[in-house]
């Protein structure tokens, strides 16, 4: 079973941005008991296409997490979106976790095929090919679109949120 989960979040990038929906999903996770022992942290990363992957990537070295939850905002989706891959340059990248048995029942959740074609997208992108080249696919990595978070959908994502860091927890194991 998986015991370290390294946790990401963007700074905001638009002026009309008070903050990011990743890094407030992120604060209201750390004021919850998280279902894993031991939880490490990079939030408000730059949004930056080489700076975001060095740091997260510096990140993995130190720790050496078994998950890696990448979070970024999508502010016209729902849902909490989990990226089934990345492309850049017309090479794609896929996730090696099976994304289909974690949304299960979950409410506010989905799979998504297209991370978009920003530093979100970059950052997945360089997270997977990171971990293959370095032969750290015993890592796991997804990354999850978070929407605009509001009085009305924070719990009910939040506890998806929840729900999912338990899953890869089962399913992983070292």
């Amino acid at each position: 079973m998986a015991n370290k989960l390294l946790l990401t979040s963007f700074d905001v990038w638009m002026p009309h941005h008070r903050s990011n929906a990743s890094d407030d999903l992120l604060a209201a996770l750390l004021q919850q008991e998280l279902p894993i022992s031991e939880v490490h942290c990079l939030r408000r990363l730059p949004v930056h296409f080489q700076q975001a992957p060095e740091r997260v990537i510096a990140a993995i070295q130190q720790v050496q997490p078994d998950l890696i939850l990448c979070c970024g905002m999508a502010e016209t989706r729902s849902h909490l979106s989990l990226e089934s891959s990345a492309t850049v340059l017309g090479k794609t990248l896929c996730t090696s976790v099976t994304l289909e048995s974690l949304i299960l029942d979950l409410r506010l959740t989905h799979i998504s095929h297209d991370a978009g074609q920003y530093v979100c997208n970059h950052l997945y992108y360089e997270i997977l090919n990171y971990l293959q080249l370095a032969d750290l696919t015993r890592m796991q990595c997804i990354f999850v679109h978070v929407p605009i978070l509001t009085p009305a959908n924070l719990e009910p994502i939040v506890l998806d949120f929840l729900t999912l860091i338990q899953r890869l927890r089962q399913a992983v194991t070292c």
